[in-house]
């Protein structure tokens, strides 16, 4: 199961790269979001982030770890919990409109679900589209209002 959504804002793309880079921001664009925390690290590879979500009404806790961090370029993390393996990228390109600097975010979200979970998530196609689609416009919103 993936899902993957791509958002044009005019913002310098170093500024979107550190605001999405920096994973406990997920609370404030990602609906799907309760609480983020980074519990080690300081933002790059190897950083761990506990990420409490509400998905289908339940609450489930997700722990990431930071594969990869290519300043202004590439951000991916994999999350596990009994249930499900995430791996989620974003991708970074710098655009340029009318004289004005912008950046094209790309973010990448595939599930591996284990075990009975596995059974059950041809069923999830249509939540996840929603989540998609609710992510995608909160992504917007925030990297639209970013200074």
């Amino acid at each position: 199961m993936d899902v993957e959504r791509s958002v044009t804002v005019q913002q310098p793309v170093d500024r979107v790269f550190a605001y999405l880079s920096d994973f406990t921001n997920t609370t404030e664009w990602d609906p799907g979001t309760v609480h983020t925390e980074r519990v080690a690290g300081e933002g790059g590879v190897g950083t761990r982030y506990r990420n409490t979500s509400r998905f289908l009404g339940r609450e489930t806790e997700l722990d990431y770890l930071v594969t990869e961090s290519v300043p202004g370029e590439r951000f991916a993390l994999r999350g596990e919990n009994a249930t499900v393996v995430a791996h989620d990228t974003m991708t970074f390109v710098r655009t340029l409109e009318g004289g004005t600097e912008g950046t094209t975010v790309t973010y990448r979200a595939d599930f591996e679900f284990k075990g009975v979970a596995r059974l059950v998530a041809p069923l999830l196609a249509p939540a996840f589209k929603k989540l998609g689609d609710e992510a995608e416009r909160g992504m917007r919103q925030a990297l639209s209002r970013l200074s």
